[in-house]
């Protein structure tokens, strides 16, 4: 059986960072999501909440690195969940439980500047005591333009305006 999921969106609020009696960290934090259509009616696009619990190290990472309005994108489980309410009626409640949950916007975006640059990792140094849910940005393979300090552009200084087919 497969049970897979990959979500893309906007923290609706700081996650909650709590600990278990045992001290095991968990995290909690909803997602708003665009749906790929817009509504007949409106035409808006209309927009899920779901909610995601994260365990551990991957917990921690979320609740030290992501804040409300932060892009995210998370990897990991649906589970159904049964539950009884304060007036003993039955509930049910969907959630994703995170594997990873890597940055869906640069650090330049959530900090209001250009927009020019959206990777799941952007321009992030590795967080110190980082978990295994931080995607690094990829280093220089010896293939495209070498890794450069500042903008990573480097003006081109013999080229002759000839294509080259």
């Amino acid at each position: 059986m497969l049970n897979r999921i990959i979500l893309m969106g906007r923290l609706t609020r700081d996650p909650e960072l709590r600990h278990t009696q045992t001290g095991t960290a968990v995290a909690s934090f909803t997602l708003a999501v665009d749906r790929d259509f817009k509504d007949r009616n409106s035409g808006e696009r209309a927009c899920d909440f779901i909610d995601v619990v994260a365990w551990r190290q991957t917990g921690e990472f979320v609740s030290r690195y992501f804040t409300k309005g932060r892009m995210a994108v998370v990897e990991g489980r649906l589970q159904i969940r049964d539950w009884t309410d304060r007036d003993g009626g039955k509930r049910r409640s969907a959630e994703v439980i995170a594997d990873n949950v890597y940055f869906g916007d640069s650090k330049r975006d959530a900090e209001g500047g250009d927009s020019y640059a959206s990777g799941f990792s952007g321009g992030y140094s590795a967080p110190a005591g980082g978990s295994g849910s931080y995607s690094a940005p990829a280093q220089n393979s010896g293939y495209g333009a070498p890794s450069m300090g500042g903008d990573q552009f480097a003006e081109l200084t013999d080229d002759d305006g000839e294509l080259p087919f």
